[in-house]
């Protein structure tokens, strides 16, 4: 039976009837959406793999959502590597608005591989859900030549698993906003302004006791570092005998070492020398949860020795642990040695000698480093400005810079900043900061995400499997 002869099949005027239908009804029924099209900025010669793009350019264009009930995919998956979030979206565009408006616009651009129709790999934001979706799969013949000719194109969405090698910039706040909340984020606690430098004092030893004879612990000699332990253990240091003697006090650092379970004893650091002694104290080493065994020390006596050291003004803003020095001993004496130990507000909380020195007949002085940042901290990061690392090298884009908390947040890192570096903005954009901090904190936990627990899980995993002996799980 012949075609329908009211009808050409084909002309002109008939597929352009069709066409304007179809962008009135995709106005009238579509969604609003950014169109963010992929420019290559590096791919591998031989096996073609892309290892760097960006998204620089954004064209606002009407699609409509396929998906009436909800999205597709498997929704939000629970996994090994935590929780992916697989929405999927099925969206279609305007065959002729594409064309017309945005393949124009990259005819000319050498990074982008194909102009002419959407591409796998291209970018699509939808302010409905505030999601950035990628595009999986491009279907143009679908409708199938109504009146020989296509006129949408169908595509094929999911939500977009940022990558470290992504540049997106396209200057909409909205679109690179959810944009950033895709990606990789690391957090960097940085130094402020008020940063400020900690004081201690120290006495000597004979100074704080009613004895004028005597010794003090200076070194306590790390015989046998013991295995096994799960916390740290006690040190028992034995009493002077004396009323008006003063009696010696340390504490254990820990340590891992390859091939062992638990930890073991790294060193022994002496909070209080002690005075009054007359033969070297006996050094006991106690596990305080009955894992861990083996610790053997025994402690070096001192002549004019220094009491324990008193912290007069904790400092703040420490990113690393400051550096003690102690003014020198008499001739011939022993200069005393410590390390400072800092809380978690970044102070300073005590100092400790690894030598408690010989030799004092009068108070020495100590000096604490100040902290990397004092002077040093000024101005507001730019959002999407460059920043970096001076000493490590590191680069990133500011996400988002809190001044209140000095709280930066960073995306597409090119390698991991340290703590005690600065970190300088470099002005990449046209309104880039010359803000300047010091690292305080790092980390790469997301802190607002509920389900995201891998660092504490991992933590946890530490102190209850032990890999280093054997697998846990089988011989295999």
């Amino acid at each position: 039976m012949p075609l329908n002869p009211y009808f050409l099949q084909g002309s002109t005027s008939e597929q352009r009837l069709v066409q304007d239908l179809i962008n009135e009804q995709l106005r009238m029924y579509g969604q609003d959406i950014v169109y963010l099209p992929r420019k290559i900025v590096n791919k591998k010669s031989i096996i073609k793999e892309i290892v760097s793009s960006s998204f620089d350019d954004a064209y606002r264009l009407e699609a409509y959502l396929l998906n009436y009930q909800g999205f597709e995919g498997n929704g939000d998956v629970l996994s090994k590597f935590g929780v992916t979030t697989t929405d999927a979206v099925n969206l279609v565009v305007s065959k002729e608005k594409y064309e017309d408006f945005i393949t124009p616009f990259l005819g000319a651009d050498s990074q982008v591989e194909l102009s002419t129709r959407p591409q796998e790999g291209d970018l699509v934001y939808l302010p409905l859900d505030n999601t950035m979706f990628e595009i999986k799969y491009v279907e143009a013949r679908k409708p199938f030549y109504q009146l020989n000719n296509l006129y949408v194109y169908t595509l094929t969405c999911e939500v977009m698993d940022a990558e470290l090698d992504q540049d997106i910039n396209t200057s909409i706040e909205a679109v690179d906003t959810a944009v950033d909340e895709f990606g990789f984020i690391v957090t960097l606690g940085m130094v402020g302004l008020a940063a400020s430098t900690a004081t201690a004092t120290v006495q000597t030893a004979t100074s704080l006791s009613g004895l004028s004879t005597g010794f003090s612990v200076g070194v306590i000699d790390l015989i046998n570092d013991g295995t096994g332990y799960t916390a740290t253990p006690s040190i028992g240091i034995s009493t002077t005998g004396i009323s008006q003697g003063v009696d010696a006090t340390a504490v254990a650092i820990m340590t891992s070492r390859n091939g062992q379970v638990g930890q073991s004893i790294d060193k022994i650091l002496i909070t209080n020398p002690g005075f009054g002694y007359t033969e070297p104290p006996v050094i006991t080493i106690r596990s305080v949860n009955v894992l861990g065994s083996g610790g053997i020390a025994t402690a070096i006596l001192a002549n004019d020795s220094l009491s324990a050291i008193t912290v007069v003004d904790a400092g703040d803003e420490y990113g690393e642990i400051p550096n003690v020095s102690i003014s020198t001993a008499l001739s011939g004496g022993t200069n005393a040695t410590a390390v400072a130990v800092l809380n978690t507000n970044n102070q300073v909380a005590a100092i400790r000698f690894t030598n408690a020195g010989a030799g004092y007949s009068t108070a020495p002085t100590i000096t604490i480093a100040p902290p990397a940042a004092v002077g040093f901290a000024t101005g507001n990061y730019v959002y999407k400005e460059m920043v970096r690392g001076i000493g490590s090298g590191t680069t990133a884009f500011v996400q988002n810079w809190d001044f209140d908390d000095r709280i930066l947040k960073v995306t597409n890192l090119s390698g991991n900043f340290i703590i005690g570096e600065a970190v300088v903005g470099v002005g990449s954009t046209a309104f880039g900061s010359d803000a300047k901090y010091i690292v305080k904190t790092v980390s790469t936990q997301d802190d607002t995400d509920a389900f995201n627990e891998n660092t504490p899980f991992e933590t946890e995993a530490d102190a209850v499997l032990d890999f280093s002996e054997i697998n846990p799980f089988g011989e295999f």
